[in-house]
């Protein structure tokens, strides 16, 4: 691998932000205040082991971070660090997007349904 090639590689890498089903709900729930772990899976329909690999990845890319207190039983806090906090204005302008072309995109799918789920296809002829 070039030298070139292998820079763009890791450039690629660091910008990519992988959101998972529940990256954002996460992130967006941090939004004011520190939750402890039970909180976050309080949210409802994030099993365990799903907040789990989530949690991880937020904190391995440097968006949450993770306090642990030596209790019985053991409590452990999460909180949004400042590029935590950079995604959550990604997550806000996600929501905006999507409140804002909602009634577009239902559209969209009730032709592609009602077409049998097969798309409209253009047929263009070359000149």
């Amino acid at each position: 691998m070039s030298a070139l090639s292998a820079a763009s590689q890791h450039e690629n890498d660091v910008l990519m932000v992988r959101p998972g089903k529940w990256t954002l709900t996460v992130v967006t729930l941090l939004r004011h205040e520190t939750l402890r772990f039970n909180e976050l899976k309080r949210v409802g329909g994030i099993s365990q082991k799903t907040l789990t690999i989530t949690l991880r990845e937020l904190e391995r890319d440097g968006f949450v971070t993770r306090t642990m207190f030596a209790t019985i039983p053991p409590r452990v806090d999460y909180e949004l660090t400042e590029l935590g906090r950079e995604l959550l204005q990604l997550a806000d302008s996600l929501r905006l997007f999507a409140e804002r072309n909602r009634e577009q995109v239902l559209a969209a799918r009730e032709r592609f349904d009602a077409s049998g789920g097969e798309p409209a296809i253009r047929l263009v002829h070359a000149e």
